[in-house]
């Protein structure tokens, strides 16, 4: 714990657990995104924070409207609403940062889930019991989030002696995925049906491929509508709207000095913004992430 987060929970921890009714949402949160924070650490922080941005921004906002002659009834008043308007915001940002957090491990659970999958059922097939199947996963580096749940699956049943359903039943509460909580609740099903591991491994291994295919076919259909779009309304339409503008300045005696700037602005900063914008889109709809 550092001494900024330890004098937070001093100055407010009090506070934070007299109402900790409020933030049993951030609990859940905090631990399934794996920060390293009790909810009290992690709001007492937040909220230290919001204080000093708020001493911060009060008297800067302050000499900001006095300077615009408001009148120093109205520039206070104005510095306190700005000031603690940001600090609201600021605050919501924080509790939800676990959120965003969650949402991104879920998303390299699901993005390496049809490969790690092939692994554990070459493992399974080993005729390996299942406790040892996840701790030769583990040491998989390349499936990130998926390797990092087999992590703690280990590290429940060699830290805190906990046998492989009790360390399942944990993972299945923690992972923030629902293809990896579904796997993991077959995978604990299998164990205590007594059934076959390695067939089970192998059939759900071959649907996961199958599903990542059809994410595939998806992803190239939606591709080529998208670069129909950018092509025709980016490309093409920059193009017409240049010549077009050039036209109107030769014809209607509009000048240059008024039109060129335009221009300029369409070609170095608007198509460069969009076409930004377009790369992040596509790589948010990949399968792969990227």
């Amino acid at each position: 714990m550092s001494s900024y987060t330890k004098l937070a929970l001093r100055l407010f921890r009090k506070s934070v657990e007299g109402q900790s009714s409020f933030f049993t949402e951030v609990r859940s949160d905090l631990k399934k995104s794996a920060l390293k924070l009790t909810v009290e650490e992690y709001v007492s922080t937040a909220i230290l924070t919001c204080v000093i941005l708020f001493m911060v921004e009060f008297p800067l906002f302050s000499y900001i409207f006095s300077l615009l002659g408001l009148g120093v009834a109205f520039s206070i008043f104005l510095s306190i609403t700005a000031s603690f308007s940001i600090c609201m915001l600021f605050f919501l940002i924080f509790m939800n940062y676990p959120k965003v957090i969650i949402k991104e491990k879920a998303k390299s659970i699901e993005r390496n889930l049809p490969f790690a999958g092939i692994y554990l059922s070459t493992i399974a097939s080993s005729g390996l019991p299942p406790h040892k199947i996840f701790e030769i996963f583990s040491q998989f580096e390349e499936f990130g989030a998926v390797s990092k749940e087999a992590k703690y699956i280990v590290n429940d049943m060699k830290a805190f002696g906990l046998n492989i359903l009790e360390a399942l039943e944990k993972a299945i509460k923690r992972t923030p995925s629902k293809e990896m909580r579904e796997l993991l609740w077959s995978i604990l099903s299998t164990i205590k049906t007594g059934g076959d591991l390695s067939v089970f491994m192998a059939e759900k291994s071959h649907t996961f491929l199958n599903n990542y295919r059809r994410k595939l076919t998806e992803y190239s259909h939606n591709l080529t509508i998208y670069l129909e779009i950018y092509l025709t309304l980016l490309v093409l339409g920059a193009i017409f709207f240049t010549i077009l503008t050039s036209i109107m300045s030769g014809f209607g005696g509009t000048s240059s000095s008024q039109i060129v700037p335009v221009q300029f602005f369409l070609i170095f900063f608007f198509i460069p913004l969009i076409s930004m914008a377009f790369i992040v889109l596509i790589s948010a709809a990949s399968p792969g992430g990227s």
